[in-house]
């Protein structure tokens, strides 16, 4: 069956993009921003009637795909997109030939002579404005398509993650199976090897972005990968009357179902593969996971506080030859409080808003546009 594209009307500013899909009473809506494309798809009532429809343009320049989103209305979804440099553009798309379904939104249309700015096309990449019959040609060339250094490295950094991971699950799914409730104590030493290598290898997300492999902060994965490495190897691993704990296999079950989504998320954008149902729970498994790892990862600090105030580990008295002291026990006490208030809002505000912008603003947004 052929594909179906909704009409899309694009207007611009020097700094936006703005894209207007007509489909009325939308579901499903999907919108997967790349810095130079825009995969969409979403079931309504569009041109053909109602149908699920789709369409992916290749963008004339570079986007800002972080900043953007797309708001579902009543009659119509709206993208929004910023552009990585201002400047106006000559055409949305890559090609000068655009798709028959891609029209002017005059409504809303400038042109750079109404801000009296230059427009002058500047050189284009063949190679990238034609990306896909680009790769035909290799494919009929050299029987493959050749992939860049950096993509191959990260396809197979996030497969080797994912079946680590799943080792992880697997074997504590076998062990439940055979020994019941009894193999919960017995998660750490059966899978504790194991699952510190993964959480170790994870600190090469934080040089990725330093390399230039993938966008952001190196300081989010950072924090991200040393919250989980504190609890692991200075609550578990440094105190083996935490190993036969079951709270143990439980932050375990939920960290890994984490990543199981995760990776083959990351895969799939990777591949420039679009699966809806891998999308949809890669942004909404946390609402229930993220909640419960930090409730577990509450509860390991808390039956800490007693084994370290009668081991006094990591914990430094007076005197000594630097003259300082430090009591590891108020740094865990201060550490659940930060935990519990601060860095729950900030992590779940933060998911949040990613769930926004790739899933939409949902219903109660949908209601305050037709409202208005």
């Amino acid at each position: 069956m052929a594909q179906l594209s909704p009409l899309v009307y694009w207007s611009q500013t020097k700094q936006t993009l703005q894209l207007k899909v007509d489909l009325k009473d939308a579901k499903g809506a999907i919108a997967d921003f790349s810095p130079v494309s825009v995969s969409f798809s979403a079931s309504g009532h569009g041109a053909r009637g109602v149908n699920a429809y789709k369409f992916d343009l290749h963008f004339y320049s570079l986007i800002d795909d972080e900043q953007a989103t797309f708001v579902v209305s009543d009659n119509k979804i709206e993208l929004l997109i910023r552009k990585l440099e201002p400047a106006w553009w000559p055409r949305l798309v890559a090609t000068p030939q655009k798709p028959h379904w891609l029209k002017v939104d005059f409504d809303r249309w400038r042109t750079e002579d109404d801000v009296e700015q230059e427009n002058e096309e500047a050189p284009r990449d063949v190679r990238q404005d034609y990306e896909k019959e680009y790769n035909d040609l290799q494919r009929q060339e050299l029987g493959y398509v050749k992939e860049k250094t950096k993509k191959v490295y990260l396809m197979f950094y996030n497969l080797a993650m994912f079946v680590g991971y799943l080792y992880v699950v697997s074997v504590m799914g076998v062990l439940y199976y055979r020994d019941g409730y009894n193999s919960i104590t017995k998660t750490y030493a059966h899978v504790g090897n194991a699952f510190k290598f993964v959480q170790l290898l994870q600190y090469l997300e934080v040089m990725h972005p330093l390399f230039g492999y993938t966008k952001g902060s190196p300081l989010v994965p950072f924090f991200q990968v040393s919250g989980r490495n504190f609890i692991l190897f200075l609550m578990i691993e440094w105190e083996p009357r935490m190993h036969a704990k079951p709270v143990v296999f439980y932050v375990f079950l939920i960290w890994s179902l984490v990543e199981l989504i995760r990776y083959p998320f990351y895969l799939s954008q990777l591949l420039g593969r679009e699966v809806g149902l891998l999308t949809w729970l890669r942004y909404t498994i946390w609402i229930p996971l993220y909640p419960m790892g930090i409730v577990c990862e509450g509860i390991i600090v808390l039956r800490n506080i007693p084994y370290i105030e009668e081991t006094k580990r990591f914990t430094v008295e007076m005197p000594n030859k630097l003259n300082i002291t430090f009591d590891m026990v108020l740094f865990l006490k201060l550490y659940l409080l930060l935990l519990i208030l601060p860095g729950t809002y900030l992590v779940m505000s933060h998911m949040s808003k990613l769930r926004a912008k790739k899933l939409g603003r949902g219903r109660g947004k949908r209601r305050q546009l037709h409202a208005d």
